[in-house]
């Protein structure tokens, strides 16, 4: 079996997509970048991906080898490399992390078996790679409570388990796999579940001027790390409305600190003697590079200590780059750090 402890996202490629297209699928991602990471000493890569590539709205039930043929090639050079695969859904029908607010996957019958019936079919087709991939049914959930997905999970690990019985799976909890929630998943006696969640603190610090996040553009400033948050009683007196971060005022950004957020993800292994794996962790590439090094190499080191594999986010692009489109990396530092490499 190979290990699925030093790993990277390729985020972009056939998932979040700005363009749908025949061109970008077949360039955004090619064996040269998997040998890449292989050489890198990564050893497995995280690949989201978004329903549309292998289903259409208009054609509910029959999957598109076109699509697919993505999935597989890059299977193929994975397994040339000898590198792990975790198949992660970004994008399910009727369900889309970025905007929750307009999800009906949890209301519609015809949705959740659309759900189901996907990872049926990736089940059945892919019976025979057990030793490179593994699945990761559903990207960053967000529910009031986990209740509703815990009842669609099930149904899908049953429906996986009836088609194959050790077929690693990587279930993630609520509020975007806060490591909190972890505690709220639905018990499962099952010897190849991994539980997975997602680490992105302190956040306004990896997400420092995010775009997509109106209080990280509203706070918009620099943050170093290790460090402290500048000016938030200043901030939060001229914007009320986040009166919530008045709780970061002098909180010291350092290793301490990612280990108290860690803790939830360990006590729940600790109760539930299961494994744990981080599918995405990261620093936004606008952060100055010295403070980005250091974050990461705080947090990889409490991943060994308490022997987490993980995949950061993101190989290229999608704002947390590691590599440019030259296949360079932004710091071989930071790269053999994420990939674990003693130096």
């Amino acid at each position: 079996m190979v290990s699925f402890k030093a790993g990277i996202n390729l985020g972009g490629w056939i998932s979040q997509y700005q363009v749908f297209s025949k061109e970008h699928f077949d360039t955004f991602i090619t064996e040269k970048d998997i040998e890449t990471i292989a050489e890198a000493g990564f050893d497995h890569v995280r690949l989201p991906f978004d329903y549309p590539i292998i289903e259409s709205d208009d054609n509910v039930g029959e999957y598109k080898e076109d699509g697919l043929s993505y999935i597989d090639r890059c299977l193929e050079w994975c397994k040339k490399c000898n590198l792990g695969l975790v198949l992660d859904m970004h994008h399910a029908p009727g369900y889309r992390f970025q905007d929750f607010k307009t999800s009906t996957l949890f209301e519609d019958p015809n949705q959740q078996k659309r759900f189901v019936d996907i990872w049926r079919f990736l089940a059945k087709r892919y019976i025979n790679e057990r030793e490179h991939i593994a699945f990761e049914l559903l990207n960053e959930v967000v529910e009031p409570d986990s209740t509703r997905w815990n009842k669609l999970m099930l149904e899908c690990v049953k429906a996986i388990r009836e088609i194959d019985s050790t077929r690693w799976l990587y279930i993630g909890g609520n509020n975007y796999n806060s490591p909190d929630e972890l505690k709220n998943l639905a018990d499962i006696d099952d010897d190849y579940i991994v539980y997975n969640f997602h680490f992105y603190n302190p956040f306004f610090f990896t997400h420092q001027k995010a775009h997509w996040s109106e209080s990280a553009m509203a706070y918009n400033r620099t943050v170093k790390y290790p460090g402290q948050y500048e000016g938030i009683e200043e901030f939060v007196k001229n914007n009320p409305k986040y009166s919530f971060m008045m709780e970061l005022n002098n909180l010291k950004l350092n290793k301490e600190l990612l280990r108290k957020d860690l803790k939830p993800a360990i006590e729940f292994r600790e109760k539930k003697k299961c494994k744990l794996y981080c599918g995405e962790f990261g620093v936004i590439a606008i952060a100055d590079l010295e403070s980005r090094i250091k974050w990461h190499e705080d947090y990889i080191s409490l991943l060994e200590e308490y022997d987490i594999g993980g995949a950061v986010w993101n190989y290229k692009k999608m704002d947390f780059e590691i590599y440019n489109e030259d296949r360079k990396p932004v710091s071989q530092e930071l790269v053999n750090i994420l990939a674990r490499r003693k130096t």
